[in-house]
């Protein structure tokens, strides 16, 4: 798979994760004391987070091993 077709596969992952961090987080107050449900929910969106973490480390990761584009004139990069 090339570098560009890895990335945008990484953007629709982020997307999604994106959208469910953004439902997780509707309600969210934390963890409450003694509660399993709260503590449930905290873990839920503390893995989210890490996940669309990671996702935008390596995006940014592969977009700086792209090689720099020749243009069209003399090939020399952009």
């Amino acid at each position: 798979m090339q570098n560009k077709e890895k990335i945008e596969e990484l953007r629709e992952k982020l997307k999604d994760y994106e959208n469910k961090l953004a439902r997780a987080m509707i309600g969210y107050r934390g963890v409450t004391h003694e509660s399993a449900v709260s503590e449930l929910k905290h873990n839920k969106v503390m893995v989210l987070r890490a996940m669309i973490r990671g996702l935008k480390e390596e995006i940014v990761k592969l977009e700086n091993n792209f090689p720099p584009k020749l243009s069209s004139e003399g090939g020399q990069a952009e």
